[in-house]
């Protein structure tokens, strides 16, 4: 009898053990609720999501190791992952993704990238997830607007929704989002201009807007982000002047604003700062190029090409410390290129259908 009672007392122990480790059956239904919205039929990367215990072994699924709770969704549809080189091929999956996510209330990470085929919505629910820092959803078939309250999600440090459908304006309360690093919205529908109060985003890196609709004027606030490394505004529809004042910001390198109704002139501070790739073509810009050039100017591409640029190229670009990739090429400039070394190797192309242009590479002038 007492060891009947011992191997029932250790069963019923082993039992609770195993619930104890599992995660909690509420996280299990909502990835299964999230699962049915979505069909894959090449890879089975769902195949593995059975059994009761959804932090062992549920392929993208990752639980914090105290709590049980599901912290992380990784599901990529372009990955080095077996799986993926066993099928000889990249991911694809249809569907939408369900509002039950939002039931995984301890969500750190949700990557659902590459899939090519998911349409729908961004679940509006997405912004009442506070734990998460990482949404990224690049590479979908993915319509409607970025949640209005997106702003509430403070521990946010990546928003990836680049090559999608989106629609609508960027929320104003995107400039809450006070721990974003990086923002990508590339290869959209977006629409609207950029909300003034971006400054705000005092953490923020690389915002890489290009590909949209955005119009109106750049705002003067974004030189306010001091961390600011790679801005890309390139093929919107802006206008007005380009910002003095983003030529005076103390780490930005790449500076992308091609393909959009930008004219005034060619601000001086542009030309000797930190930015070493600089994209202005395809604009209106109007006047001379500033002859402003110096030691601090190095550029592995500067890309004036496609505007209205008059007068001559500044002997003082001579002095700056380097220029790999120039292109100036298609405006009204005219008179004596000027002779540095780092122009040896620029083709006549570089230069090409300008009203006057002489000297290397081009025609000796007369």
């Amino acid at each position: 009898m007492g060891t009947f009672v011992w191997v029932i007392g250790a069963a019923l122990l082993l039992s609770i053990g195993v619930t104890v480790n599992a995660c909690p059956p509420s996280d299990r239904a909502a990835l299964l609720a999230f699962k049915t919205g979505l069909h894959e039929p090449y890879l089975g990367i769902f195949k593995s999501w059975t059994g009761n215990d959804c932090c062992n072994k549920w392929y993208g699924v990752t639980c914090d190791p105290t709590t049980k709770r599901v912290a992380d969704i990784n599901l990529r549809g372009e990955s080095e992952d077996l799986l993926f080189q066993k099928a000889h091929r990249t991911g694809y999956m249809t569907g939408t993704i369900s509002p039950a996510i939002c039931k995984l209330e301890r969500l750190s990470s949700v990557i659902i990238a590459d899939w090519k085929g998911i349409s729908g919505t961004i679940p509006p629910c997405i912004s009442s997830l506070s734990f998460l820092r990482i949404l990224d959803l690049i590479g979908n078939q993915i319509s409607g607007e970025i949640p209005y309250d997106i702003g509430k999600l403070r521990r946010l440090t990546v928003l990836n929704v680049a090559d999608n459908k989106l629609t609508g304006r960027i929320p104003r309360s995107l400039a809450d989002l006070s721990s974003l690093k990086h923002l990508d919205l590339r290869n959209n529908l977006i629409s609207g201009t950029i909300p003034r109060n971006i400054g705000k985003l005092r953490m923020l890196s690389r915002a890489l807007l290009s590909g949209n609709r955005i119009y109106g004027p750049i705002p003067e606030t974004i030189s306010y982000i001091y961390r600011l490394s790679d801005l890309d505004l390139s093929l919107n529809r802006f206008s007005g002047q380009i910002p003095d004042s983003l030529g005076k910001m103390a780490v930005l390198g790449t500076l992308n604003l091609d393909g959009n109704m930008l004219s005034g002139k060619l601000p001086a501070t542009l030309l000797n700062s930190r930015i070493s790739i600089l994209n202005l073509s395809r604009n209106a810009i109007e006047g001379s190029i500033p002859d402003v050039f110096g030691p601090r100017s190095y550029f592995m591409i500067m890309d004036l090409s496609y505007n209205k640029l008059k007068g001559s190229i500044p002997k003082s670009i001579s002095s700056a410390s380097f220029i790999g990739h120039l292109d100036v090429s298609h405006n009204h400039l005219c008179g004596q290129i000027p002779a540095a070394t780092w122009f040896e190797h620029l083709e006549a192309s570089s230069f090409s259908y300008n009203d006057c242009l002489c000297g290397k590479p081009l025609k000796a002038c007369l």
